[in-house]
């Protein structure tokens, strides 16, 4: 069953290669991504995705997300009508 969610992404130190990795992550899994907002800031990045897909796939997303150690990630998700 299809779910609908919004993941959170706080980056809370800017390690390029951290955030490189995470950007291959979140190509790999562009195929869930629907929409992607990013807010800049000096001392913490935040980004917000809006997923679509099976919970397996989005928990596999927030997973290897969760693994880096500057990022911290947090998801809400419901059942989309079908």
């Amino acid at each position: 069953m299809a779910k609908i969610g919004v993941v959170g992404i706080v980056i809370t130190e800017k390690d390029k290669e951290t955030i490189m990795s995470m950007q291959e992550v979140l190509g790999e899994f562009s195929d869930i991504i629907v929409g992607r907002m990013g807010i800049p800031r000096n001392e913490v990045n935040a980004i917000a995705l809006i997923v679509e897909g099976t919970v397996e796939r989005i928990s596999a997303l927030t997973g290897k997300l969760g693994k880096f150690k500057n990022i911290s990630v947090k998801s809400a998700l419901a059942a989309t009508k079908e």
